[in-house]
């Protein structure tokens, strides 16, 4: 992802500071938003898909690391990059454990921080459609734990929201949804990107089997079982990515 098509949200109750990093940012290219509390940068979020934020930990109100958790609610896929004076804090280390990408000191360190954000947005990007809640929270662990970047939808009219915002690289489809099935899903992934590659996923078995080798005659790219073997998932990911 190039940076002209990149947006990154920046956090900060220090106006200098954010001024500092959107003018660096919006030099660079990168699509820029503001917030200077927690509160405006979750309007900010409802309304827009950010690739990055920049998040202030220490904050009045909300802090950096309640933000995060809102924010992970809102936009799994929004990788977070803290900021803070306190790296070796005990709300850091909470901030990691939660699923933050990175750490960064302050006063920021301006050629890392550039390198972490084009690390970030160079991660590939991963879509769990899937209406069990708990499943895509181990998804979205176990992939972020490998360097992907992991957006949810819970059934078929949050995954077609996704895929106009969004260019996954991998889709992985439930073929059991609530109001639909996994087949209309794979359809709406090739309308929106041909090159999606496609992992069809069940826990249902004997039930969806024919939908599944069907969806797979035309065109997904393979079907993984629940409980799923770990080490194969992982591996079609990295087939599918790299």
């Amino acid at each position: 992802m190039n940076a002209q098509s990149a947006s990154v949200l920046v956090v900060d109750d220090e106006v200098d500071a954010c001024a500092n990093l959107s003018d660096i940012l919006g030099d660079l290219g990168y699509q820029i938003d503001v917030a200077y509390d927690g509160p405006s940068a979750l309007e900010l979020v409802k309304l827009n898909r950010y690739d990055v934020a920049l998040l202030d930990l220490k904050m009045p109100g909300m802090d950096g690391l309640e933000l995060y958790r809102r924010i992970k609610q809102l936009r799994a896929g929004t990788v977070a990059i803290m900021v803070t004076a306190y790296a070796g804090s005990d709300t850091a280390l909470e901030a990691l454990a939660t699923g933050a990408w990175k750490i960064l000191s302050k006063p920021v360190d301006l050629r890392q921080l550039m390198n972490l954000v084009d690390e970030a947005l160079g991660q590939p990007l991963v879509l769990v459609v899937d209406d069990d809640l708990d499943l895509c929270h181990s998804l979205w662990d176990l992939f972020r734990e490998r360097g992907y970047r992991v957006c949810i939808a819970r059934d078929a009219a949050q995954a077609r929201e996704q895929l106009q915002r969004t260019t996954f690289q991998v889709v992985l489809i439930d073929m059991k949804l609530p109001e639909s099935d996994g087949s209309q899903v794979f359809h709406m992934v090739r309308e929106a990107n041909p090159l999606a590659r496609t992992v069809l996923i069940t826990g249902m078995r004997s039930e969806t089997e024919l939908l599944v080798q069907q969806t797979l005659a035309q065109g997904a790219d393979a079907a993984c079982y629940k409980p799923f073997n770990v080490q194969t998932l992982l591996e079609t990911l990295h087939q599918f990515t790299h």
